[in-house]
C-alpha cells in the first residue's frame, strides 16, 4: 500500500473515515490507561518485595564495626560504595552513595555548583555572566527542567544512533559559557540509543575552554537489558582521567527499576578529589543517608553479576509488553511513510517520531480516548517540540492486554493526525 503522501485526497478521505469509526469504538472501550513515566509494573515490585524480608534481626544492623542504625558514613556503606563500583565498573572511593533518587543528586550537584563552583570552578555559576548547557534532544524532561530552573540557555544538540552529535558538541564547548551536557549513555531516554565507542572517547577526549565543564553522565539504564545478553560499557570515569580530565564527570545511577523506585539507593561517582570536594559542601546538608536501606539493598543485590541476573527475571515482565509495542506499530504504520522508530535492546521507552506537527494532535486524540503519555514536547528543552515530532511511549506499567488496547489508540490517532496534517 502506497504511503499517504502518495495517495490520493479522495482516498484519503476515505481512509479517514475508517479511521475515525475505529476511533469511535476504542473511544467505547472507555480507557483510563496512564503511559506518560517509566514506572515499573507491580509484577516488577513483588518480584523484588522479598528484599523487605532481609533485614530482620536488629543485630544485622551491625556491619564493618559501626551500627548502621545511626549517623554516619556520610558517603555510603563501605559495602555500598563496593557494590557500585562493581556495577558501574569504578573504584569505591570514587563513589558517593545516596538516597531514592539520582535525580536528586544530579540537582543538588548543579545546585551547588551554582552557589559555590565545583571543584575547578574559577567561581560560582551564580555570578557567570552567561550560562550555558548542551542538551540531547530528544532527552530526558527532568534533566532540562534543573538547568532551565538555574537560568541556563539550554542549547539542543541533535542524537543519532551512536549518541549526541559530536561535531556540534566539540564545537560549541569552545564557548566558555557552555558549562556542561547531559548524557543518557546507555538505552537513551527516549529513544533507546546506546552511545558508540567513538562517541564515549570523543567524550572523555573533550578540551572545552571551561576549566568547570561537567558531564553529567546519568547510566540510569546501565544494567536493563530486556531484549538479549547484558552488554557492558565502558568507565567514563577511568577514560576521563587516562584523557588528563579526571574531574570533567560525574556519574549516576540508582536502584530505581532493580528495586523499588520509592525506596532504593543512588549513586554519585567521580573522581576521588571530586567526590572529597563535594562531601564537604554535603556534609552541611545531612549527616547521612539511610544506611539501613543501603544496607538491605547490598545484601539483597550482592554484587553486579547477581543483579544482572534479577535483571533477567526483570526482561521476562518486560521484554512481551516491548515486543507488543513494537509489533503493533510496525503492523499500524509500516509503509505508510508518516512515522518512523528505533527497536531498543533495553530501557524503558519507545519514541516514535511521528510527521512533523502531528504530535500534539495525535496525543489529543489519544487523551480523548482515555491513554495519556508523556506530554508533547516534553523531551526537549522549554518543553518545545521544534518539529512537534516525538511521541515517548513508555509501556512497562500497564499490563500486556492494557498496552495493546493503548497502542491501537495511539496508532489509529497517529494515522487520523497524519491524514488531517495532509489535507490541510
Amino acid at each position: 500500500m502506497a504511503s499517504y503522501s502518495c495517495r490520493s485526497r479522495e482516498e484519503l478521505c476515505l481512509e479517514r473515515e475508517k479511521l475515525l469509526a475505529r476511533y469511535e469504538e476504542l473511544k467505547k472501550e472507555n480507557l483510563k490507561l496512564d503511559m506518560s513515566r517509566g514506572k515499573p509494573s507491580k509484577l516488577q515490585l513483588d518480584l523484588v518485595s522479598d528484599m523487605l524480608e532481609v533485614l530482620t534481626d536488629p543485630a544485622q544492623c551491625q556491619i564493618e564495626g559501626n551500627d548502621c542504625r545511626n549517623y554516619g558514613d556520610l558517603a555510603g556503606l563501605k559495602c555500598a560504595r563496593e557494590y557500585w563500583a562493581d556495577v558501574l565498573g569504578c573504584k569505591p572511593e570514587q563513589t558517593f552513595v545516596g538516597g531514592n533518587a539520582s535525580l536528586s543528586l544530579m540537582h543538588d550537584l548543579i545546585a551547588r555548583a551554582y552557589t559555590h563552583g565545583l571543584n575547578d570552578s574559577p567561581k560560582p555559576w551564580c555570578q557567570e555572566e552567561k550560562r550555558k548547557f548542551l542538551c540531547p534532544s530528544p532527552g530526558y524532561d527532568r534533566h532540562f527542567r534543573i538547568t532551565e530552573l538555574y537560568g541556563f540557555e539550554m542549547i539542543v544538540i541533535p542524537m543519532t544512533p551512536d549518541g549526541p552529535d559530536m561535531n556540534m558538541v566539540e564545537e560549541l564547548v569552545q564557548d566558555p559559557a557552555v558549562k556542561g551536557i547531559w548524557c543518557v549513555p546507555k538505552y537513551s531516554n527516549p529513544q533507546g540509543y546506546s552511545y558508540s565507542e567513538e562517541t564515549v572517547d570523543r567524550f572523555a577526549n573533550l578540551k572545552p575552554a571551561a576549566p568547570d565543564f561537567v558531564i553529567m553522565w546519568d547510566n540510569a539504564y546501565c544494567v536493563h537489558e530486556f531484549d538479549g545478553v547484558f552488554e557492558p560499557f565502558r568507565d567514563i570515569i577511568s577514560l576521563c582521567a587516562e584523557a588528563g580530565r579526571p574531574n570533567m564527570v560525574y556519574e549516576f545511577a540508582s536502584t530505581s527499576k532493580i528495586t523499588f523506585p520509592g525506596a532504593g539507593i543512588s549513586v554519585m561517582a567521580s573522581s576521588e578529589e571530586n567526590i572529597a570536594y563535594q562531601l564537604k559542601l554535603i556534609s552541611v546538608q545531612t549527616i547521612s543517608y539511610d544506611k539501613i536501606n543501603q544496607l538491605r539493598h547490598v545484601k539483597y543485590l550482592k554484587n553486579r553479576e547477581h543483579t544482572i541476573e534479577l535483571m533477567k527475571r526483570h526482561a521476562t515482565i518486560m521484554a512481551p509488553k516491548f515486543e507488543m509495542v513494537l509489533w503493533i506499530l510496525r503492523h499500524q504504520l509500516t509503509n505508510k511513510g508518516i512515522a518512523h522508530w528505533h527497536h531498543p535492546k533495553g530501557g524503558y521507552f519507545v519514541c516514535v517520531a511521528a510527521m512533523p506537527g502531528t504530535a500534539k494532535r495525535t496525543l489529543e486524540l489519544c487523551k480523548q480516548a482515555g491513554v495519556t503519555l508523556t506530554e508533547a514536547g516534553a523531551t526537549y528543552p522549554y518543553g518545545i517540540d521544534p518539529q512537534d515530532s516525538m511521541i515517548r511511549i513508555a509501556p512497562s506499567l500497564p499490563p500486556v492486554e492494557e498496552l495493546e488496547k493503548a497502542m491501537h489508540v495511539l496508532c489509529t490517532s497517529l494515522r487520523l493526525a497524519a491524514i488531517e496534517k495532509i489535507l490541510e
